[in-house]
């Protein structure tokens, strides 16, 4: 069945071709990350570096660098996967193919993690300092773990029934931390973690943590899993690897996984923090600083014939971008038993992930009526911002499937021109103002703090979507340089932001009066204020980069003849968004110059990576 621990998957991937060793002395520090992304966007193979700089153990990349590979890894178990999902969605379905139905019991003793005695993961000890100090942008506070598997179980109710097993940043040198003593914990709103230590500063309690690294692949892609809250990451591992993953218990402490290359294990004092970050994130930002709990370490155990697997966290698309498309392959016909009504849902990953959710839901409350409109929209939409993390999603596009059947979220483009072409903005815009968001994102009111904008739309064609700058277009003092991001979006440069968190600008405010008695923007009924009009309409990622991740709703939507009835705020004209660079936003994501041009250096003809990238 699946592979037991990284050295097979290794083994086997080389042996087939799809990995590559680089036996180049790189930097940990930028340079094996630089030649990761390169490897990642070329579409290369997984990497093995076995010479880094200063390092005692080969570094692991790019080893879910394409669905393809990813698919590859997991080619024994899916079959398995898609059967037991598939009961879940159509239990008829045993009845239709029952001899399929006769292997679900085998692989669901697989869910139950099984205790041994001795662990590989045992055989060696080591220190935080003489890890590999991956360090992946200029900016970044210190080296981190980027594939780590963070293994907690309820103090209230200990065992493998109430555990974790999340992925969550670990830092491991810089800021203020004790070198060997200290590991950074940087965990996001609504992880399982939290739950743990909610629970731990109730009872005064220290909170016992492992950090798992390597190991069964399953391990990796089960610890970024969206599981419901009380299905156990470690039981969807031994789903995944087609075998029951071996734990072993050790008194006093928490179980390991004993086939990790890897294991950091330690404490947590509930109520003590330290400064953790900068670190380059998925929404391609720096996180700044914040205080974050820490690992007191225990003790860093490893095998002999370790390998640290790592990835490079950035502007989309990354590796992780495949971990998204291959979880969604696995979990996206769930998506309609946890949510009535729900058809598809899509976290668009050029927008960051949470920014921006796109779904297709029913629209059956009033069959009947003359003319369709949001109703059972609106109930589906206020359902899926209640689901895990699905609730931290910024902007939620909600269709009706009864308006087009054949659309579908993953269509980007035609998605957001359905939208457009129906949406009525003195109706369809929903606001919540002061609520979560993603830790991540900081166009908001604060760390954690910001706003929601649900856009439900249904009902006829309302709108005919142009694609030629209006002829004769003027600018109020300041913007200009307008630009067609998609037929009836118009991004326009604005002049550079000074506003405050939370707050409107009043150039913004004024950019709206100056067309109020205008009608300029015929087919457009979105625009987007930004610092580069070009680099926004230039391909689809940019605008929905620059679009999502820098505007919070409630201080950056704007209307063209705006209107208030009630407490419903909407407008006639087009919608306007704020997607300038704010002053309190994190810095974008950079590549280091020098490390670039060392890059390109050794990719070019005759160089040793030649033909890799």
């Amino acid at each position: 069945m699946g592979y037991h621990n990284l050295q097979e998957c290794v083994s086997d991937l080389e042996r087939r071709g799809m990995l590559r060793r680089i036996d180049l002395p790189l930097d940990p520090r930028l340079e094996i990350g630089a030649v990761q992304r390169r490897v990642y966007q070329a579409g290369g193979p997984a990497l093995l570096f076995t010479k880094p700089v200063n390092c005692n153990f080969p570094l692991l990349g790019n080893l879910f660098g394409s669905l393809e590979r990813t698919r590859f890894i997991f080619r024994d178990t899916l079959d398995d996967i898609h059967r037991l999902v598939d009961l879940k969605v159509n239990p008829f379905s045993a009845l239709k193919h029952p001899l399929n139905t006769l292997k679900t019991p085998f692989a669901a003793w697989n869910l139950l993690p099984k205790t041994v005695t001795a662990a590989a993961v045992l055989e060696s000890r080591t220190m935080l300092s003489q890890l590999p100090q991956v360090v992946s942008w200029p900016m970044d506070g210190g080296a981190f773990v980027t594939l780590p598997q963070v293994y907690s179980e309820s103090p209230e109710k200990p065992g493998f029934a109430s555990s974790n097993l999340g992925m969550y940043r670990v830092q491991i040198s810089g800021n203020s931390f004790d070198q060997d003593r200290h590991a950074g914990l940087h965990y996001q709103i609504h992880r399982g973690l939290g739950a743990h230590h909610a629970e731990a500063i109730a009872r005064g309690d220290l909170l016992r943590v492992n950090v798992f690294i390597g190991g069964a692949p399953a391990m990796t892609v089960a610890a970024v899993m969206p599981l419901p809250e009380g299905m156990p990451e470690i039981s969807f591992a031994g789903l995944l690897a087609g075998h029951r993953i071996p734990m072993v218990r050790m008194p006093g402490h928490l179980p390991v996984s004993a086939e990790a290359d890897f294991c950091i294990s330690g404490v947590v004092d509930p109520k003590q923090t330290l400064p953790e970050g900068p670190f380059g994130d998925h929404l391609g930002y720096y996180s700044l600083a914040h205080q974050f709990p820490y690992i007191q370490v225990e003790a860093v155990y490893h095998r002999r014939d370790a390998i640290f697997p790592f990835t490079t966290v950035g502007r989309p698309p990354q590796e992780d971008t495949s971990f998204g498309a291959f979880i969604h392959e696995l979990t996206g016909p769930l998506i309609p038993t946890v949510v009535a009504g729900v058809k598809e849902i899509h976290a668009v990953d050029a927008a960051g992930v949470h920014p921006l959710l796109l779904a297709v839901a029913s629209e059956r409350y009033v069959p009947y009526a003359a003319q369709r409109q949001p109703q059972e929209l609106l109930t589906v939409a206020n359902a899926i911002l209640g689901q895990g993390q699905l609730s931290l999603a910024k902007y939620l596009l909600i269709a009706a499937q009864e308006d087009a059947p054949a659309l579908h979220t993953h269509d980007i483009a035609a998605f957001l021109g359905h939208i457009l072409e129906r949406a009525d903005w003195r109706r369809d815009l929903h606001f919540q103002t002061a609520t979560t968001i993603d830790t991540l994102d900081y166009s908001g009111s604060g760390l954690n703090e910001g706003s929601k904008l649900v856009i439900a739309a249904a009902g006829p064609v309302r709108t005919t979507r142009s694609t030629k700058i209006p002829a004769g277009l003027e600018f109020p003092a300041g913007f200009g340089g307008a630009n067609i991001c998609l037929p009836g979006i118009l991004a326009i440069q604005g002049p550079k932001s000074g506003q405050d968190r939370g707050e409107c600008d009043d150039r913004i405010e004024e950019f709206c009066r100056f067309y109020g008695e205008r009608d300029c923007f015929q087919g457009f009924p979105l625009i987007v204020i930004c610092d580069d009009s070009h680099f926004a309409a230039a391909t689809l990622n940019n605008f929905l980069w620059i679009t999502f991740t820098r505007s919070n709703p409630a201080s950056d939507i704007y209307g063209i003849n705006a209107v208030t009835r009630g407490r419903h705020w909407g407008c006639i004209g087009p919608l306007v968004i704020d997607a300038r660079v704010k002053p309190f936003h994190a810095p974008p994501l950079e590549n280091d110059p020098i490390v670039e041009r060392k890059v390109d250096e050794l990719a070019a003809k005759g160089g040793p990576l030649a033909g890799i990238f």
